[in-house]
């Protein structure tokens, strides 16, 4: 046969084999469609299909990271906040993947952004600051109820980041610093409250006997004198003098 002609079959021959073998990656799978109809998922690793009949669409199962922009949400109480949110899915059919939905990840995209503003807009604005983890439990059931359907596993969803507009932050934060006052003096009198109880407490246990009131009065006049700038007028009680009496009384008995 003659060079001119066997070169044009060669090539033609390595044409159709290069189109009839595929190699899939360990994350890829191969949906198969023979002359439009689904016939079947193939891979990982080589794949034979027959040339021009055969069409072989590639997808990925590894898990997809995709960021949803910022949304305009309005709160139930009546707070315009804008909130985006990540959200991770992989696809776990597919076949239905491909055939289910036109674009897996488009679809997934915006059906992401409808759900944020819905269920974020169904709660007061504190809920979504305090309870974010719910926020995103719930956001990720409503998704991942849907895309069963398409082949597509929701992994997780995580708000990211809440604009709040600035008259919002401003009364946040008189609402924090009347928060911290309310809690300052809240403690502040419930220490005078247990400050006053052991006042009550030593008064009691002085108040049982009368002599230890004088000796406390001769323990504090004692700390007093110590400060030599200092110049100390104290009215002296009669009791006081009682009290020497008493002592005077009882040495002389004793002698």
């Amino acid at each position: 046969m003659e060079l001119s002609v066997l070169l044009p079959i060669l090539i033609i021959g390595a044409f159709i084999l290069s189109s009839a073998i595929k190699i899939l990656q360990e994350y890829e799978r191969g949906v198969v469609f023979r002359l439009g109809r689904l016939v079947g998922v193939r891979g990982p690793g080589l794949v034979l299909i027959i040339p021009i009949i055969d069409r072989l669409q590639k997808v990925s199962l590894r898990i997809i990271t995709m960021d949803i922009p910022p949304q305009d949400v309005i709160t139930k109480d009546n707070v315009s906040v804008k909130i985006n949110a990540v959200v991770y899915f992989r696809v776990v059919d597919p076949g239905k993947a491909i055939v289910s939905v036109e674009n897996f990840i488009y679809a997934t995209s915006q059906l992401a952004q409808t759900t944020l503003r819905s269920v974020c807009g169904e709660v007061e604005l504190d809920e979504i600051l305090a309870h974010r983890e719910k926020i995103n439990t719930t956001i990720q059931e409503i998704l991942d109820r849907t895309t069963e359907s398409w082949g597509v596993k929701i992994s997780a969803v995580e708000i990211k980041h809440i604009d709040l507009p600035q008259e919002m932050q401003r009364a946040m934060a008189r609402q924090a610093e009347a928060e911290r006052e309310r809690r300052a003096k809240i403690t502040l009198a419930e220490a005078e409250f247990q400050a006053a109880q052991k006042l009550k407490e030593a008064a009691d246990t002085l108040a049982q006997n009368p002599i230890t009131v004088q000796l406390r009065f001769l323990q504090t006049v004692s700390e007093l004198a110590t400060e030599k700038t200092a110049t100390l007028v104290l009215p002296v009680p009669i009791e006081l003098f009682r009290f020497i009496s008493q002592i005077q009384k009882t040495d002389e008995k004793k002698a």
